[in-house]
């Protein structure tokens, strides 16, 4: 009589260990593809230029003073386009194979995903030092201690975390890569440009007021200016954290189920 060889659940500890291995091997790609440095490097030097130039004199009067007020927002901007990469990715891995050839190794079902996810979040990691680095090459001064400073990276990090399970989702519901750029754009846009990373919330029509208060890239944004200028942050850090929470319990279950429904 043939056995039938039940296979045990993972362990989490399995689990994460598998994800970042397979995060590192994602990471790997860089080494044998330096083209994917452009999409790390290029995006963040493009905005904080461009976005500095472009409307400093129209907004503060003097681009070296806007550049103080604007870096961090630029730098949640760019955290959130990143993360929407994670969409584009996953959905072109569906369709290369690689979730099959997964499959036929001892890893648990979910590690590829979890991988995956991790793996954009350090990606999300070089923009956000690129972001920086060009920031106070160009004159940006961080009036916050170095702990406040590291505090406010982390929360950013940690939003955008929590972005790529959305981006995550969306790629495994797509039709095709071609289509991941509409969507991410239908998304991102109203999130990012919708907020008060350009212009000061008490300076937008009072009908905008009403959606850039509750956005949480504003509340990110407000909480990252404040703890890198030494400001009262008030329930900014707070708020941050519950709707980087509620994006997580939101969209990763689905992404999850999905994926196991999918692969």
């Amino acid at each position: 009589m043939s056995e039938i060889v039940l296979r045990r659940p993972a362990r989490p500890v399995r689990v994460l260990r598998q994800g970042l291995t397979l995060a590192w091997r994602g990471l790997l790609k860089i080494r044998h593809s330096p083209d994917q440095l452009l999409d790390l490097s290029l995006m963040p030097v493009t905005f904080v230029v461009l976005f500095t130039f472009l409307f400093g004199n129209a907004v503060a009067g003097d681009w070296h003073s806007y550049l103080q007020f604007v870096l961090p927002g630029v730098a949640v901007q760019t955290l959130v386009f990143a993360s929407m990469n994670t969409a584009v990715a996953f959905n072109a891995d569906l369709r290369s194979g690689i979730f099959d050839r997964f499959r036929s190794l001892p890893v648990a079902r979910s590690a590829p995903l979890i991988g995956r996810v991790l793996g954009d979040a350090v990606r999300n990691a070089i923009s956000l030092a690129v972001v920086m680095a060009v920031g106070f090459a160009l004159g940006f001064r961080a009036h916050g201690s170095p702990a406040a400073v590291l505090a406010a990276c982390g929360l950013m990090l940690l939003f955008s975390l929590s972005v790529c399970w959305l981006g995550a989702l969306i790629g495994l519901l797509g039709r095709s890569p071609e289509s991941m750029g509409g969507i991410a754009f239908v998304v991102v846009v109203p999130l990012t440009f919708g907020s008060n990373v350009f212009v000061p919330t008490g300076k937008l029509p009072g009908w905008l007021q009403t959606w850039v208060k509750v956005n949480p890239v504003t509340q990110l944004s407000d909480a990252a200016r404040a703890l890198m200028q030494g400001l009262p942050v008030g329930h900014g850090v707070q708020n941050s954290l519950l709707w980087t929470l509620a994006i997580v319990v939101v969209f990763a279950p689905p992404a999850v189920f999905v994926y196991k429904r999918r692969v």
